[in-house]
């Protein structure tokens, strides 16, 4: 395997408890079909160890996790939460992807079982990929002009990158993969300095939501690390809804 999850910060096996519901006819999803993309989406699900829900045809659904993606073969292994063999037919598997969206998946139930493993089976990658998003409130694009950057100590180092995005709710981080190699889903940064502009900055404390990798045409392999406000005083959350407000209009 090419992409193995890492283990010490994965969740265990998931219960009949942790299931989501399939994507509705109705919502306001949308659909991927880049290589690249289904592969993000699916690493930062193997990585977390995220609960999929697998609604095979026919069969009452289960749940499972991805163990590990294989994209030279074009295949991943998914790790059932009990012993049952799918039945022949289409799987919609679903799942939360880091906290703030939904992501549903089609496949043929005409996997292989691994030897030695009675709960695991290799499935191919899918081909397109249905995202829903959930955002409460949604995310402005830094704007080009001005500084807009996040500055915090981390494991005893200091840490300034660049704001992807934000939003009233949580903040969008840029870092290179060196960078990023730090953080991790879950963890918290206390007191973060949020520069929102030349003329303002606010403190607040964010907890790593997100971890996406994506390119760009300059500065090559980033990741964008996506963090909740989790702890923000009244007049600095004031502050920063006037901030987005501003934005918004220049829009």
């Amino acid at each position: 395997m090419t992409d193995l999850a890492t283990s010490q910060i994965r969740k265990g096996l998931p219960k009949l408890s942790d299931a989501v519901a399939r994507i509705g006819a109705d919502a306001a999803a949308h659909t991927i079909d880049d290589a690249f993309q289904i592969h993000d989406a699916l690493s930062t699900l193997a990585q977390t160890g995220e609960a999929i829900t697998v609604y095979p045809l026919g069969q009452d659904f289960l749940v499972a996790r991805i163990d590990a993606i294989d994209t030279e073969r074009g295949c991943f292994i998914l790790d059932l939460a009990e012993d049952v063999v799918l039945a022949e037919g289409r799987l919609i598997l679903v799942a939360s992807l880091g906290g703030n969206a939904k992501v549903q998946f089609e496949l043929e139930a005409g996997g292989s079982l691994i030897p030695g493993r009675a709960r695991a089976v290799e499935l191919p990658l899918p081909a397109s990929c249905l995202v829903l998003n959930r955002r409460a409130e949604a995310r402005l694009e830094s704007p080009l002009s001005g500084s807009y950057g996040a500055r915090f100590v981390y494991l005893g180092k200091v840490f300034e990158l660049p704001l992807y995005d934000f939003s009233c709710g949580g903040v969008g981080l840029r870092a290179t993969p060196e960078q990023a190699y730090e953080f991790y889903v879950g963890k918290k940064i206390d007191a973060a300095e949020l520069e929102l502009g030349p003329a303002l900055t606010i403190v607040a404390d964010l907890e790593v939501r997100l971890m996406r990798p994506f390119r760009t045409f300059l500065l090559g392999e980033q990741v964008q690390v996506g963090c909740r406000i989790s702890n923000i005083t009244m007049q600095m959350k004031q502050r920063l809804e006037r901030a987005v407000s501003k934005v918004q209009l220049r829009r």
